[in-house]
Parts: structure tokens; sequence; C-alpha cells
């Protein structure tokens, strides 16, 4: 019996099963919607021990780029003139037994990468694509969340159908709005409540973990990600809501009162690392205050030493007087450093507004001379 390669479609779904989520949903893998309502899809993993894996490399991204590329007279020119990776803002590599993820960096404006239904074993070589909105590592063989760092843009992610235990290392997608992590091996509820951090996200697929068959999980989830539209392909109507709400009520304040401690806490410490940067542009760290004079005796380990020589009560005695003195002196010169930095800074804006300007008086004066010349060039 042959298996037929499931066909990429975007907006045909099965509607006697499932209430798919926003537009944007449809954008999703067909093989997760199929998978999810017991269809069996055709997934590369299964030929992981008949075929050879494959790597990344330049032979394989030109191929890629040049049958995703433009059609028509476009495309030909494209075929001549060649794509420039640096240009590509869709990238296409599904079904290709990749093993592991590389050769990417130079493809500095994409987009939407779609990895999924290879043999990939760790998210990694990510970091160059600044720029990613959308990323498929849906069907591979993936254990662990990581290499995300510095995909700060991303909005929609599917890691569907790997063996993922922990929903973890994704700090930096503030703007996550999608994510789909179902058939994985996450066995604990309490494990979403780390999606809690993430403001913008609105539709959540877990469908096919273990956790799903908690007899708390139709209700917990609402309850705790009380922002979510759509849990597993399916909306989560205001009832719905305000039952789960009130059922976990107090295990859901009792969290956000240690949210919002820790929050504060969080901001105090960054707004002190602000400041300390601020302080040390201006070179004047540590100046705004006794600190300096305190850390020259500090770590002195001949001080207990000295106070047993004769007269060095009498000394300890007028110890303030001198440090009163000090920490004045410290803090003109904090206060004269911060004064100077702002000096340099709006110097230095001034110089980037005049280079600015200079640039932008070079563009007209050089556009003007090649329609003077080409102007010219007609009258011949």
């Amino acid at each position: 019996m042959s298996v037929r390669r499931p066909v990429k479609s975007r907006g045909v779904y099965p509607s006697n099963r499932v209430k798919l989520g926003p537009a944007r949903l449809k954008s999703r893998n067909i093989e997760e919607v199929a998978d999810y309502i017991q269809i069996q899809p055709f997934k590369m993993s299964q030929l992981y021990k008949t075929i050879e894996p494959s790597v990344i490399d330049d032979e394989m991204l030109e191929e890629a780029v040049k049958k995703q590329g433009p059609s028509g007279k476009a495309g030909q020119i494209a075929q001549l003139e060649g794509i420039e990776f640096k240009d590509v803002k869709n990238l296409q590599l599904d079904y290709r037994n990749i093993l592991k993820i590389d050769n990417l960096w130079q493809f500095k404006t994409l987009t939407k990468l779609q990895l999924d239904n290879n043999v990939i074993e760790k998210i990694e070589g990510l970091n160059a694509l600044i720029n990613l909105v959308w990323l498929d590592l849906s069907f591979n063989n993936i254990e662990i969340i990581e290499g995300l760092d510095e995909l700060v843009k991303l909005e929609d992610l599917s890691l569907y159908s790997n063996r993922i235990a922990n929903i973890e290392n994704m700090d930096s997608l503030v703007n996550l709005q999608i994510f789909s992590i179902g058939k994985n091996h996450i066995n604990k509820l309490e494990n979403i409540i780390y999606l809690r951090r993430f403001k913008r996200l609105r539709t959540l697929n877990l469908a096919g973990n273990p956790m799903c068959e908690d007899e708390r999980y139709s209700m917990y989830i609402p309850a705790y990600l009380p922002t979510l539209m759509y849990l597993d392909f399916r909306l989560i109507d205001k009832t719905t809501k305000e039952i789960a709400l009130e059922k976990h009520h107090s295990a859901v304040a009792n969290l956000m009162y240690h949210e919002d401690v820790a929050f504060k806490k969080l901001e105090k410490i960054r707004l002190q690392e602000e400041e300390l940067a601020l302080h040390k542009a201006a070179y004047v760290e540590y100046l705004n205050g006794p600190g300096l004079f305190n850390t020259m005796f500090s770590e002195d380990p001949e001080a207990p030493k000295l106070l047993m020589l004769p007269g060095a009560t009498e000394l300890v005695d007028i110890y303030p007087f001198p440090k009163a003195e000090f920490t004045s002196i410290c803090q003109k010169l904090f206060t004269h450093g911060l004064k100077g930095h702002e000096k340099r800074q709006n110097e230095l804006e001034h110089f980037m507004e005049c280079v600015r300007e200079a640039i932008e008086e070079n563009q007209q004066k050089g556009v003007k001379v090649i329609k003077e010349f080409e102007e010219k060039n007609k009258e011949r």
C-alpha cells in the first residue's frame, strides 16, 4: 500500500470536528490539524532509519531559493542574475531529512522559515535570523527548547510533534502570538504557567501531550492563561473562561501576587542597571556617595592591625570628618561628569545630523547629475 504525501495548504481543514482560530491559524501546518483529528500523514522521521541524514549546504539552499523564487519573466531574470540569500524573505526546507540546522547566517532579512518534517535534534544556528516572524520546527526529534534568544520578533512558533518535556528558554519571545507544542512529552499542567509571561499569546495548541489526560486540563488552561482565545484549535468562549477563573480563583490570585512582587523586584534591578550604565558612560560610577571611600578600606586586611598601634584610637575618632569631605568632593565630580556626558551626547547628535544632511545633499546632487547626463544622451 502506497503512502500519499500530504499537500501543504492554507485554509483547507476539515470542518466537521474542529473550530479553527483566527485567520493566521490557517498558516499552520496541515499535518498538525490532520494529526489532531486522527488522520496520519506521512512524516519524514519515518525514513530516519532508511535514508542518510542531510546537511544544509549551499547547494540545498540555492536549489530551495530558486524553486521558491519568482515566476515568469521575473523568474527568468532571477535565474540569470541569481538571488542573494540576504534578500530572501521566505525559506522552505521541509521534507529534506535535515539533521542539523546550519549555514543560515546569510539570510539576514528572512521572516519565514519552514523546517518541519525533518530529523532535527537540536534548535541551533538561528541567532543571525533576527527578523524571523514565523518558524516551523514541527515533526522533528527536538527534546529541549533552546537557541531562540535572538528571535525577539517571532510571532508564530510551531514545535508540534517532537520530544519536548518542558516549556522553557523562551523569555526573549516577547511578541509571540501563536504557539503550537502539541504531541510532545509534557506531563505537568503546571508547566504552562511559564506561558503567562507572553502577554500577546492568543492561540495555543497542546493537544496530544500526556497532561491533556488530566481531568483539570479544560479548566486549568483558561484560568491560568486568561488572555488566550484559542486552545487546541477551538475557541475558548466567555462562559468557559468565567467558570475556569471562578474555579481557580484563589490559586490564580496568589500567583498574581507573587508575580507582582517578582516584577517589582526585577524592575528595581533594571532601573539600577540602567542608572549604573549611564554613570559608566559618564565615567562617574560610584561617585554619587561614600561608595568609593568605603571600598578603599573595606577589603584592607591590614586595617585591624593598624588599630593596635599607639594613637590609632584618636585617628578613628576623627574618621567621619575626612570621609564626609571625601564624599563631598566625589559628589561634585559626579555632577560635573554627568553634565559633561550630556554635553558630549548633544554634540554627537548634532554631528550625526550634519552627516545625514550631507549624505542627503550628495544623493540629491548625484541624482541631478545622472538626470542631466541622461537628457544629454537623449538629445544626441
